[in-house]
């Protein structure tokens, strides 16, 4: 499995298929192979993926000496992207890789051909108090399952237990981190999708619609009966959202491709 050099650490991730580029983040205490497994082999046979292992996740090292925050993965990303030779690329985001996807839309939206973000908000509340309670290390002592995902997904990289140290990390950097406002979104000039769940205790449905209508050109897919997790919950349908939105868009972005190459 590959790895490069950048932003100071070594980022570990898969990459598979053949076309445009598609980045996609995963979401907080997973990695990218299990939150997309349902889209990887679709998703593959029209896009080169690349899958980055955000800081603390999988294969890329985190020293929690260094600090952890949403800041640090937005700029791994930019990193990350430099290195493996994008100029210009789709970026999908779930959770808290929507949050990083977001983020690096607002600073640098020519770098993008489309967005598409699933379980985000950008409002401080449920957010924080949610992460605060699944990011605690108690209730890994309390969910052996869980913790022996945790443990599957990132001692092999992080080392045994490291995940306990970043669990808190995550959690406090929620409660802290910048909030977005309505004139950061309005910079993200670029054909978006924004998807969510209607039982989604994380991102309420409202939050995701204010996101949309804040966005310039934007799309909203509420996914029916589902939860936080709307790729894993619903694969078939956020698959066909996600289509849809590709199709209708690939004049766009192929255009956004060509003007930054130029």
């Amino acid at each position: 499995m590959p790895s490069v050099q950048a932003n100071g650490i070594e980022i570990g991730y898969d990459a598979e298929g053949a076309g445009p580029p598609l980045v996609m983040l995963h979401s907080a205490t997973s990695i990218g192979r299990e939150d997309y497994a349902a889209q990887i082999p679709l998703f593959s046979r029209a896009f080169r993926l690349y899958l980055p292992d955000a800081r603390g996740h999988g294969r890329t090292r985190w020293d929690a000496a260094d600090g952890w925050s949403n800041e640090m993965l937005v700029a791994d990303l930019g990193a990350f992207v430099d290195a493996v030779g994008l100029e210009t690329f789709h970026l999908l985001g779930f959770s808290m890789g929507a949050m990083t996807a977001l983020m690096f839309a607002t600073r640098v939206p020519e770098r993008l051909r489309t967005l598409v973000i699933a379980g985000i908000t950008t409002q401080r509340e449920p957010r924080a108090s949610v992460a605060r309670r699944l990011m605690d290390p108690a209730r890994a002592d309390a969910d052996p399952a869980w913790a022996a995902t945790l443990a599957r997904r990132h001692d092999a990289g992080q080392g045994a237990g490291a995940w306990r140290r970043l669990l808190p990390a995550i959690a406090a950097d929620v409660a802290a981190q910048p909030l977005l406002t309505p004139r950061d979104m309005r910079r993200v000039e670029l054909p978006a999708l924004v998807c969510v769940g209607d039982r989604d205790p994380f991102t309420p449905v409202d939050h995701a619609w204010g996101i949309m209508r804040q966005l310039p050109d934007a799309r909203l897919f509420v996914a029916p009966g589902c939860g936080h997790e709307v790729m894993v919950q619903r694969p078939a349908l956020f698959n066909d959202a996600c289509g849809g939105f590709y199709r209708s868009t690939e004049a766009v972005a192929r255009d956004r491709a060509t003007h930054d190459e130029a």
